[in-house]
């Protein structure tokens, strides 16, 4: 697969152009599917990139929008074929939050909220290890570990040499305190967390205990945004069976400046570090 070609993020954008489309021919999605003799799920589906989209799909809907320009229809088609591509998570099997992946790798930059523990970008590997293995204890060794290694490599665009991801995080003092495998292995993941807080493009917040209640108190949730401008920006919510995704803009704007009010209530940057090196220390004790 081309390096410049994510398959997640051109099912997005494709799904967005077959939207518009439909919108300027002034059609429901129920319309277009009772057209193809299709079920309104997959229309809905092909247009939120939830759903990979055939050459067949693509030349049957801009048949329904009557495009005639075949410059319009070609470049569509090999966004299809762009689409159905595999990134590089797939070589890892079966991944539950793939389509997350596929976002994050396209990402310009992210914003994580973690009530409960260590943001995966900035987790050591034996912290990573030892999360997964105690939140599912039903999971195989090799599961875990294939877990593991998608969870380090994801970390590549952290390091990432050229254009790394911009990312900044806000945590509850909870993920501190909470220990994940031992105070060892606790120790050793703060340091390395106050060690990637001095990146120019990390950003690392707390929010102590003494400030009480807080708009972070419903849970974790993450902000994606695109270099590009055509790829609108995600909330991203992770769930036990399913995950949500939140693209309307209203969504985005809502959790954004809920995302304000929690960096605005945390400790600034160099107190956070201090916090997190503090509780580092304790754990040597």
């Amino acid at each position: 697969m081309a390096s410049n070609v994510n398959p997640t993020v051109r099912r997005r954008r494709l799904g967005q152009e077959l939207r518009r489309l439909r919108e300027l021919k002034g059609m429901t999605a129920e319309e277009v599917a009772e057209r193809l003799l299709v079920s309104q799920s997959k229309i809905s589906r092909l247009e939120n990139g939830r759903r990979s989209i055939s050459q067949r799909d693509v030349r049957d809907l801009c048949g329904v929008y009557e495009v005639e320009d075949h410059r319009i229809v070609d470049s569509l088609m090999q966004m299809a074929k762009d689409s159905r591509q595999q990134g590089w998570w797939h070589s890892f099997g079966d991944i539950p939050y793939s389509v997350y992946i596929g976002l994050e790798t396209d990402a310009a930059s992210l914003r994580v909220y973690d009530p409960q523990v260590v943001p995966g970008l900035l987790q050591t590997r034996a912290y990573a290890e030892a999360l997964i293995t105690g939140a599912l204890p039903e999971t195989t060794p090799t599961d875990i570990e294939k877990r593991v290694q998608v969870r380090v490599r994801r970390q590549e665009r952290i390091s990432a040499p050229e254009n790394p991801l911009r990312l900044w995080t806000v945590l509850d003092e909870s993920a501190l305190r909470r220990v994940v495998g031992s105070r060892h292995l606790m120790r050793d993941q703060l340091e390395h967390l106050v060690e990637q807080s001095q990146l120019p493009h990390v950003t690392v917040q707390v929010i102590p205990f003494e400030m009480g209640a807080h708009p972070g108190l419903n849970g974790q949730y993450a902000i994606l945004e695109f270099p590009d401008a055509a790829d609108s920006s995600v909330v991203y919510i992770e769930g036990v069976t399913s995950d949500l995704y939140l693209e309307k803009a209203n969504d985005v704007q809502q959790y954004s400046v809920m995302y304000e009010h929690l960096r605005a209530q945390a400790l600034n940057v160099d107190q956070s570090r201090q916090l997190v090196a503090d509780i580092a220390k304790e754990y040597a004790r």
